[in-house]
């Protein structure tokens, strides 16, 4: 499969498992046109014109020609300068690889990632949440997060990859919003009593079973597990944590226990004064899942030697 089928077929499935529907997707791919449109000609020479496909802008080919033929993957949650290095002291060693394949953004798909959150607007208005109220508090943390990631050494690893010639590509909100997916049926479907339920839910998926023996599983953060779990919202897609003041509206909906990744403190100080139940999923284990999910569905179309790194954990699923 060549390097550009890799990307698109990825970006499809995002779109597929996307909580907010085609029709949302639509509007956000339309939101970006109409944002091209109204630039200046001088502007539009620096757009990101890739927004104008792809609803999520962190998640691009990073270095390599569109046209490369892929057979091996070197896949891992975070790729960075290390990563490209190691992958380069692979080929030395006379293993092939075709592609380096991260999770987390880097390059251009890091300095823009923060345009994908405004996809939280729709999934929380979807849970309940009022559109007003939804749009008021991601805007100013949408802002928050643009200004962190300003400063950043956004090219580091990209250009790793550059000069030792390697085919380099990420895939952020496509694999959460497979995850996401995924772990919101299965409490919509297992229709877990306690919070000691959702963590046997959990434990019994194998990228969250393998994280648990490595004390790096699933925990309950705020409540115990006599505590019912009430409405249970997965919250795993959407470019990071939202705003910290989103706990009040969420219990307002009827949201009584939240499911994710990872929680800053701030965050969790919020949620404990509403008295909302709080799940931390796993991090790397949560990614893993999404790119597996992303894998089986590529090796559907065509099969790839996978070689893995960076946290990532190789787990196959028949359905």
């Amino acid at each position: 499969m060549k390097l550009i089928d890799i990307y698109r077929s990825v970006v499809f499935f995002g779109m597929e498992q996307d909580p907010r529907g085609k029709d949302g997707v639509k509007k956000e791919l339309l939101r970006a046109k109409n944002e091209y449109e109204k630039l200046s000609a001088k502007d539009k020479e620096f757009y990101d014109k890739a927004r104008l496909d792809n609803p999520y802008s962190d998640t691009r080919i990073l270095n390599g020609k569109e046209d490369s033929e892929i057979k091996t993957i070197l896949v891992g949650v975070d790729i960075e300068v290390g990563e490209i290095v190691l992958a380069d002291r692979l080929r030395e060693r006379g293993e092939k690889i075709d592609l380096m394949m991260a999770h987390h953004p880097e390059g251009l798909s890091l300095a823009g990632f923060f345009n994908v959150m405004y996809m939280q607007v729709d999934i929380l208005n979807k849970i309940g949440v009022p559109i007003n109220v939804a749009e008021s508090l991601m805007h100013e943390r949408i802002q928050e997060v643009e200004r962190k990631v300003m400063p950043a050494n956004h090219a580091r690893a990209v250009d790793a990859a550059k000069l030792l010639d390697i085919n380099f590509m990420n895939c952020h909100t496509p694999a959460d919003n497979c995850v996401a997916a995924y772990l919101q049926d299965l409490m919509d479907n297992k229709k877990p009593n306690t919070l000691e339920d959702i963590v046997d839910i959990l434990r019994d998926i194998p990228e969250y079973s393998a994280a648990a023996k490595q004390n790096a599983g699933p925990k309950i953060i705020k409540g115990d597990n006599l505590r019912k779990a009430g409405k249970v919202f997965v919250d795993m897609t959407g470019g990071t944590e939202g705003s910290k003041d989103i706990f009040k509206k969420l219990s307002e909906a009827g949201v009584s226990t939240i499911v994710c990744m990872h929680l800053s403190e701030e965050h969790f100080k919020k949620a404990q004064e509403e008295h909302m139940n709080v799940v931390i999923a796993g991090h790397i284990a949560s990614d893993s899942i999404g790119l597996n999910i992303i894998l089986d569905r590529l090796e559907k179309k065509e099969k790839f030697n996978i070689l893995t790194c960076s946290g990532f954990k190789r787990f196959h699923r028949k359905k």
